[in-house]
């Protein structure tokens, strides 16, 4: 069952989802009940990310890189900011 929802926005705001809801091939009210029904279901809200499925993008480019397991992340990060800046 469907029921009306009035919603206030910005007109360029407006204009941009409309563009897009072409370009997608959906109305504005279906990429609404989209965003909604994500932002709304709990099971999403509180699942881990480590757990969430891979997209098919990162599932191809997924083990593509080989890294040193011994890697410290932080350490690089550090390494490189220093060097950027300093």
């Amino acid at each position: 069952m469907h029921t009306k929802l009035t919603v206030s926005v910005d007109k360029e705001v407006a204009e941009k989802a409309e563009i897009y809801a072409k370009s997608t091939k959906k109305s504005v009210s279906q990429l609404v009940e989209n965003y909604l029904l994500l932002i709304s279901t709990e099971s999403v809200k509180n699942e881990d990310i480590s757990n969430r499925p891979l997209g098919p993008i990162t599932k191809q480019l997924a083990g593509i890189i080989e890294t040193n397991d011994n890697l410290n992340y932080k350490e690089l990060l550090t390494d490189a900011l220093t060097e950027k800046y300093l």
